[in-house]
């Protein structure tokens, strides 16, 4: 699904990654952990292809496609979508607006919608107003009727409550195919900085970022527990 190869990229002439190697087979679903400003969104807004996120070195490869310097509109057209761990407040756009711009299969949102609880929310501005767990089940909701083949998500536990993360947990874990038993086709990359995700997502492999490269690659669950023990930098330790 996704593969990429010695990615340099500089934001303002800063260098903000470096090196960094990996790959996410169709229908897995990989958790990267990393300290604050170690680079996790700085990769997702590269991924995505954000213009301020200029790649000096390397290559992104989509579905057997190179996208390195491809916009953003073409990404998603391909199926890339995500999830922004502060997403920003527009007025003048409806919830409901926005949400049927994503709708690209033009499917029934309501019932969707009345599965978030979310349904009282689709005539408010986008994120106007909105808690942390508002804004997640809005981006959920947007991502769900867009069906990406390959879903990114920065930090969906971020200002959510223990009762939200329940409900996100169980509709992001069916979003990335999690609950089934036949062959996934949807692939996803999640940041965490809780390790609250792992609960309802069981992802299959899992990577710790540490100032702007990959140092450790494991099993997810080991690690989270590994930074829990011993912090990150323990992390830095382990042969990839």
């Amino acid at each position: 699904m996704l593969r990429v190869e010695d990615l340099w990229v500089e934001v303002g002439g800063q260098q903000v990654l470096h090196e960094v190697n990996f790959h996410i087979p169709v229908g897995q679903t990989h958790i990267l952990f990393g300290k604050n400003g170690s680079g996790k969104t700085s990769l997702l807004l590269t991924l995505i292809g954000y213009r301020d996120y200029r790649v000096v070195q390397g290559r992104i490869i989509f579905k057997g496609r190179e996208i390195t310097h491809l916009p953003i509109h073409e990404r998603v057209r391909l199926g890339m979508g995500v999830s922004f761990q502060r997403p920003p407040t527009v007025r003048g756009l409806l919830t409901r607006q926005m949400v049927e711009i994503c709708n690209r299969s033009g499917r029934d949102y309501l019932p969707l919608a009345e599965r978030l609880n979310f349904v009282p929310f689709l005539d408010r501005e986008l994120n106007v107003g909105f808690s942390g767990g508002e804004m997640k089940r809005s981006e959920l909701l947007q991502l769900l009727v867009q069906q990406p083949d390959f879903v990114m998500l920065d930090e969906p536990e971020s200002g959510v409550d223990i009762e939200n993360m329940k409900l996100i947990g169980k509709i992001t874990g069916e979003l990335l195919e999690r609950h089934l038993n036949r062959t996934r086709r949807r692939s996803g990359l999640i940041i965490t900085h809780t390790g609250y995700i792992l609960d309802y997502t069981n992802a299959d492999l899992g990577y710790v970022m540490l100032d702007g490269t990959i140092v450790c690659t494991g099993n997810p669950f080991q690690i989270f527990a590994t930074i829990n023990e011993k912090g990150f930098e323990e992390c830095a330790q382990c042969t990839i």
